[in-house]
């Protein structure tokens, strides 16, 4: 089997992982969510990363999880996994990607451990050089890594096809697309990452995550569009009348770019309840109603317009 060395591009879908109110994760409110996303045209599916609470998920719900997303997605698009961890449990969970049938997978930062950059290089290289499939390497937190590194990492693994970048240094950002030029995909994959596109897109970032399309997929699809056509205007008025306001929102409390998706679902009817495991808190009631106000003010401005057949 031939494996297409190329990453995932355009708005990235990254499913939330639906809870019970008694905990429990609920397959089929998470088959709805992912067939949502692909129905919406998202280029992917990201199942089991920061959305899909990866840090409070266990091994049988991750399979769960993964398995839900293969079935529901029935290679339309490219699935990706989230795999991190100490280094046992990533190979792990890279192997059981495979065998599940995924395409490939991000690799979240190390746990806990800030790292030199010889230390970063041998986590990833000892996930990496477990698997042939496809390899995306995520710059945040812990996980900060020098143009060195990448180069390093790109040279000796053509398993990796993108780097997404959570971290936001503008220089360094530059550094690696002006380097590495079109060897890899750059993602951006910064908290609600549309804010800080208009940016990320001038550099050479043709790809975003997108929590909010969990939700308003349609205003993800106008604002990008605008974006790439030059549409200034559009994009400005898109970036006033939703983004901040709603950014503010996620801003208010520690773990509200998780609660604040499945607020936002809630809102618009999916069945998610908004139940989140700790340490992430849901969303209090007077940020609830002011997520219903602005939803509603969106959708009044830009309606949802239906498209008889969505490729």
């Amino acid at each position: 089997m031939t494996i297409e060395r190329k990453s995932p591009t355009g708005i990235l879908g990254f499913p939330t992982a639906p809870f019970k109110e008694n905990g429990v994760l609920d397959e089929n409110a998470l088959a709805a969510n992912i067939q949502f996303l692909v129905d919406e045209g998202l280029s992917s599916i990201f199942i089991a990363c920061g959305s899909g609470e990866f840090h409070a998920i266990n091994k049988s719900e991750y399979q769960v999880m993964v398995e839900t997303a293969v079935k529901v997605v029935n290679g339309k698009v490219p699935i990706y996994t989230g795999v991190g961890g100490n280094i046992t449990t990533a190979i792990e969970l890279v192997k059981l990607s495979k065998d599940l049938g995924a395409d490939g997978y991000l690799i979240l930062p190390p746990y806990l451990i800030v790292g030199e950059q010889k230390g970063l290089y041998n986590y990833y290289k000892a996930v990496i050089e477990t698997s042939e499939l496809n390899a995306i390497i995520y710059q945040r937190d812990n996980a900060i890594f020098s143009l060195e590194t990448v180069q390093r990492l790109v040279d000796n693994f053509p398993q990796i096809v993108g780097l997404k970048d959570g971290y936001g240094n503008m220089e360094l950002a530059l550094e690696f697309t002006q380097t590495l030029g079109d060897r890899i995909e750059f993602l951006n994959g910064m908290p609600f990452a549309e804010i800080t596109m208009p940016a990320y897109a001038n550099i050479g970032f043709n790809s975003y995550s997108s929590a909010m399309s969990n939700y308003i997929p349609h205003i993800s699809r106008i604002y990008y569009d605008a974006l790439l056509g030059g549409n200034k205007e559009l994009v400005r008025q898109i970036y006033v009348d939703v983004m901040l306001p709603l950014n503010r929102i996620r801003q208010a409390r520690k773990g509200y770019a998780v609660s604040l998706i499945k607020a936002g679902m809630e809102i618009m009817g999916m069945d998610v309840r908004g139940t989140v495991r700790p340490p992430v808190i849901e969303l209090e009631k007077a940020h609830y109603h002011q997520l219903e106000a602005v939803i509603k003010n969106t959708l009044e401005k830009y309606p949802i317009v239906k498209e008889e057949v969505r490729s």
